[in-house]
């Protein structure tokens, strides 16, 4: 028979698994996933062991976890004073900071043991790296300091094109790197829009991101001047790794509904629209899209390929 007591035990344990699984943030680590193992298939040429695969998720859901631990504890403070991320756990105290900080190191270990078990050295050596990316360069060093934080803390982000790769070659190669180019030119025009949606947010918090320090024009500028420079660099994989027609068209294709948003957003910003008629966010969702299509093209070319030349 089913007691009270039971029943607020159970649960009491769900909430509290469900608090630390929130630490991790999921729905990034799905994000990150998406460009892992597409970059297995290009490097196989074809499809990469399935047991290679699973584990170079599992290793990179743990070692993402742990990225995104780290930040949450760290940013407790400036998360507490914006609506997006006030009931997150650290906030509400559901999980204190040393249990936050032991959960990122249990995770951090156990991501680096399980890539050296079950995957090789250079990937955990990667994931590493991605953790201390994130972690310090981007949560501790940048975010509070520049308004350029999203960009050069954005690198952590570009590792899982790295980690594939090496999970499979046990190094990397120049298509990896291409494709690493491709999410770090990226990551500006998928954050900014999301960071003007969210502007006051961040200055509540007092965080400098480039919409808080300048102007919609000027953001809306650089957004597609980065737009830009990310689809010449996602054009560049057709020769350095023999793509065929289906990657050359999924990039062509997303690139220009891409960089048309940007134009988009850059000539409503430049008619003084207001944030309603901007619709930053309208960009953030196809930015995700975008990777999506060309990450899938990216597996696909090897398996199907149709040769330009």
């Amino acid at each position: 028979m089913t007691t009270a007591s039971t029943v607020d035990s159970t649960v009491g344990w769900k909430r509290t698994v469900g608090a630390y699984l929130a630490l991790t943030k999921p729905r990034i680590i799905e994000l990150l996933l998406v460009t892992t193992v597409p970059v297995m298939f290009l490097a196989e040429r074809g499809v990469p062991d399935l047991w290679l695969i699973v584990a170079t998720l599992i290793g990179g859901s743990l070692s993402a976890g742990a990225a995104n631990t780290f930040n949450c504890v760290y940013d407790r403070d400036i998360d507490a004073l914006m609506d997006r991320t006030r009931n997150r756990p650290m906030v509400t105290g559901q999980i204190s900071p040393r249990a936050g900080l032991v959960f990122g190191g249990a995770l951090t270990v156990l991501s680096t043991v399980w890539f050296l078990v079950f995957v090789n050295i250079a990937s955990a050596l990667l994931s590493l790296t991605a953790i201390a990316l994130y972690a310090v360069l981007y949560t501790i060093v940048l975010k509070r300091r520049t308004s350029q934080n999203i960009v050069w803390g954005g690198v952590a982000g570009c590792m899982p094109t790295l980690i594939g790769w090496s999970a499979v070659t046990g190094s990397v190669g120049w298509p990896a790197v291409i494709l690493f180019l491709v999410i770090f030119f990226w990551t500006p025009p998928h954050y900014w829009p999301l960071s003007m949606a969210f502007k006051d947010d961040y200055t509540n918090a007092h965080v400098p991101m480039l919409p808080v320090e300048q102007g919609s024009v000027v953001v809306a500028r650089q957004i597609v001047a980065y737009s830009w420079v990310m689809v010449a660099v996602s054009l560049t994989l057709v020769p350095v790794a023999d793509m065929g027609w289906i990657y050359l068209v999924a990039a062509v294709a997303s690139g220009v509904v891409f960089v048309g948003e940007a134009h988009r957003l850059l000539r409503l910003a430049k008619a003084g629209a207001a944030t309603s008629v901007l619709k930053p966010m309208r960009l953030f969702h196809f930015s995700i899209t975008y990777v999506t299509l060309l990450f899938l093209a990216v597996a696909v070319d090897p398996l199907v390929h149709l040769s330009i030349g």
